[in-house]
C-alpha cells in the first residue's frame, strides 16, 4: 500500500516458480519485484484497474525489472497510461498459468473502470467498491452515480458472499460483508431509510442522503441535487447538515 496515497498494488500468482499477474502499480513496487525474484515467478502480466496517477505511478520500474510485459487496461482509458501496451475488453478472459482472469466493466468512478476476477473467489475493484466505502464520481475521467451503483450493486454484489473483495484502497473485506454493513449498500437495498437534511455540496444547495465513512478515515457522502439527480462527492465538500464535521 502506498503510504501517501493508501492506495493498492497487488502481486497474484499461482504457485512457486509460476505465474504471476500485477495488478496495478501505484507503489511502492520494489517489495513485490523482490517477491517475483525470490519466488521465481514469471511476471506475464500488468492489470490496470483504471489510469489515475496513484494506479500507475510506478509501472516504469516495473518494466524496468520485466522489460516487455504486457501492460492491459480498458480501452477507454489507454491513451490516459503512456506505458500501456494493450487493451483488455469487458468480458474477456486472460488464463495464465493457474490464474484465471475475466475483466468486469465497472464504471462510475472512471469511465474505463475494470473489476479483475481470478479463479472465481478474488475481485480486484480498484476504485469502485471498498471495505465500507463507495468510489466517488467526481474525479477525473468519472462516468455517474447511476453507472456506480450499477456497478456495485448489479456486478460486483452479485458473486457469491464468499468472494474476497480486493479494493484499490487499503483493506479487503467480502460480498457478504458488504451487503451487510456497507451504509451505502444498506439503503440501496431498503434496509436503512434515506436521509433528508438541507446542505450545501460542492457549494450548491443539495439533500444529504448519507454521509458514509470512507477509506481514509474521512467521510464520503451521497447527495441529491434539486433536480433530483444523486452524487457521490467528498465528505470534505458538504456542510450545513447536522452531523457533518466542520
Amino acid at each position: 500500500m502506498n503510504d501517501q496515497y493508501l492506495s493498492n498494488t497487488y502481486l497474484v500468482a499461482d504457485e512457486l516458480g509460476g505465474s504471476a499477474v500485477m495488478i496495478d502499480a501505484g507503489g511502492p513496487v520494489a517489495p513485490l519485484l523482490e517477491v517475483l525474484r525470490r519466488g521465481q515467478f514469471r511476471l506475464t502480466h500488468v492489470l490496470l484497474t483504471h489510469h489515475h496517477f496513484d494506479h500507475v505511478a510506478e509501472i516504469d520500474q516495473v518494466l524496468e525489472a520485466h522489460p516487455g510485459t504486457p501492460v492491459l487496461i480498458h480501452a477507454l482509458e489507454r491513451d490516459l497510461v503512456s506505458a500501456a501496451t494493450g487493451t483488455i475488453e469487458p468480458g474477456e478472459v486472460i488464463e495464465t498459468g493457474g490464474l484465471r482472469i475475466v475483466a468486469l466493466h465497472t464504471p462510475g468512478h472512471t469511465a474505463g473502470m475494470l473489476s479483475l476476477l481470478i479463479n472465481d473467489t478474488d475481485v480486484f475493484t480498484g476504485d469502485t467498491l471498498f471495505k465500507g466505502s463507495v468510489g466517488g464520481v467526481r474525479a477525473p475521467g468519472h462516468t455517474s452515480y447511476a453507472d456506480l451503483r450499477s456497478s456495485i450493486m448489479d456486478t460486483l454484489l452479485t458473486l457469491p458472499p464468499t468472494t474476497t473483495i480486493h479494493p484499490g484502497h487499503t483493506d479487503p473485506t467480502t460480498v457478504a460483508e458488504e451487503l451487510e454493513t456497507n451504509t451505502f449498500v444498506r439503503i440501496w437495498r431498503g434496509l436503512d431509510p434515506e436521509g433528508s437534511a438541507s446542505c450545501t455540496a460542492m457549494g450548491e444547495p443539495a439533500t444529504l442522503i448519507l454521509l458514509g465513512d470512507d477509506y481514509d478515515g474521512g467521510y464520503k457522502a451521497w447527495v441529491r441535487w434539486p433536480d433530483g439527480s444523486d452524487d457521490i462527492v467528498p465528505g470534505s465538500q458538504v456542510q450545513g447538515a447536522a452531523g457533518v464535521p466542520e
